[in-house]
């Protein structure tokens, strides 16, 4: 629970940078935000770019495309600010989102590796 209310320790364990200093402004035109995928000199993970110059790098891919109830997190959360000057506490908040998914996904891995099938009987 307290990694999705953004409250555990780890989610300030940041995967990512935001390493470009401008207006912050998630572009309403050009397709924005949109993600490109991480070439060899940029390490791991792609970047998730809020406009024409300004990005979040070392966004891993499957974080990403990760659903909940038919929606894309990460582009969602930024989609609905488009067009809004993004503060320093909506960039630390949604680096911690970006953490948050990760282990999200690791703890469904480990729980789908431990029950063996659904329903469990």
């Amino acid at each position: 629970m307290a990694l999705h209310l953004l409250e555990s320790s780890q989610v300030g364990q940041y995967i990512t940078r935001y390493p470009i200093p401008g207006d912050n402004e998630v572009a309403q035109r050009g397709g924005y935000p949109k993600y490109t995928p991480p070439n060899p000199q940029q390490g791991s993970g792609g970047r998730v770019r809020i406009n024409k110059t300004q990005y979040f790098e070392g966004v891993p891919e499957d974080v990403w495309e990760f659903q909940v109830g038919g929606y894309q997190v990460l582009h969602k959360w930024l989609k609905d600010r488009r067009g809004r000057l993004l503060t320093f506490d909506d960039l630390i908040h949604y680096q911690k989102i970006v953490v948050a998914l990760q282990e999200t996904m690791r703890l469904m891995a480990e729980i789908d590796g431990v029950i063996p099938e659904w329903p469990i009987r």
